[in-house]
């Protein structure tokens, strides 16, 4: 594969590299912004921007250890694949998957992301200004003290949480502006149908009250229902670490009304197998 350096401008006494995801208006390939991203690292560099993404997948895939990348621009599918342990940070959206089978970890999305943000994650936390689209935080799950966090900051698409094993799924429905400054959407559902279709672990929580949540946009195997003191336990110091990502008063935010769509049984599909092999 072609070595590229003339995009890479490295600072040894700060361990800072700035990369140029683009290259006389042409996007480096991903395998090559990639292949790069791990060279720095492995010469000891912890602190890596990376400026004008345009759509480069995999981005930070399979990392492992105190790392800190800085995206600008737009990254395409898989950002944060198998991650664990890196904070990536975007200023801009992102496109799908990102944080597919995360470990561990964090991303910061200060835009919107697109569908199945998180799939099967086992841990680590995704925080989004904006919205996120379909099936995100399908089939997540837990164990011990791993648990995944993701907290959107607008609305998300059909089947939140669907499949969901465990963890917490957060959306607050909220306009949050560049600046911190938000207001409450008006006139649109917070989630769309089916929230947590097969969901048997876990929780997702939702900045409405209980009524507010219609019967028929819950999934097969959920049910809503009001916090009780270990859900708010759970949920302030998130809400305390997510607005302090992005400049937002959290004393508001906290003085939102939640309601939480949790299991109606760990098995909710049981009935669809046969209760004995013949």
């Amino acid at each position: 594969m072609q070595k590229i350096v003339e995009n890479i401008h490295a600072d040894a006494s700060s361990k800072t590299v700035t990369i140029d995801a683009t290259i006389g208006k042409i996007p480096l390939r991903y395998q090559v912004l990639n292949e790069q991203i791990h060279r720095v690292i492995d010469e000891g560099y912890k602190t890596i921007m990376i400026k004008n993404v345009a759509g480069q997948r995999f981005i930070g895939a399979a990392l492992v250890g105190e790392i800190n990348i800085k995206i600008f621009g737009t990254p395409g599918n898989d950002l944060g694949i198998f991650m664990d342990g890196p904070s990536i940070e975007v200023f801009g959206n992102v496109e799908d998957q990102a944080g597919n089978t995360m470990n561990g970890g964090k991303l910061i999305i200060h835009g919107s992301a697109r569908d199945v943000i998180g799939l099967s994650a086992r841990g680590g936390t995704i925080y989004v200004r904006g919205d996120g689209g379909y099936r995100c935080g399908v089939h997540i799950k837990q164990y011990q003290s791993k648990r995944p966090v993701f907290v959107f900051g607008g609305r998300v698409r059909d089947f939140f949480g669907e499949y969901m094993a465990g963890g917490i799924l957060v959306a607050l429905g909220l306009n949050i502006n560049e600046n911190g400054a938000f207001d409450k959407i008006k006139g649109f559902p917070i989630a769309g149908q089916s929230i947590g279709t097969g969901i048997h672990g876990g929780k997702i929580l939702l900045a409405r009250k209980a009524a507010e949540i219609p019967c028929d946009c819950l999934g097969t195997g959920a049910k809503v229902t009001d916090l009780d003191e270990d859900d708010l336990q759970d949920l302030k110091p998130l809400l305390v670490d997510y607005c302090r990502a992005f400049n937002v008063d959290v004393t508001r935010v906290l003085n939102l009304d939640f309601c939480k769509i949790i299991p109606l049984s760990k098995r909710p599909f049981a009935h669809n197998y046969c209760s004995k092999m013949l």
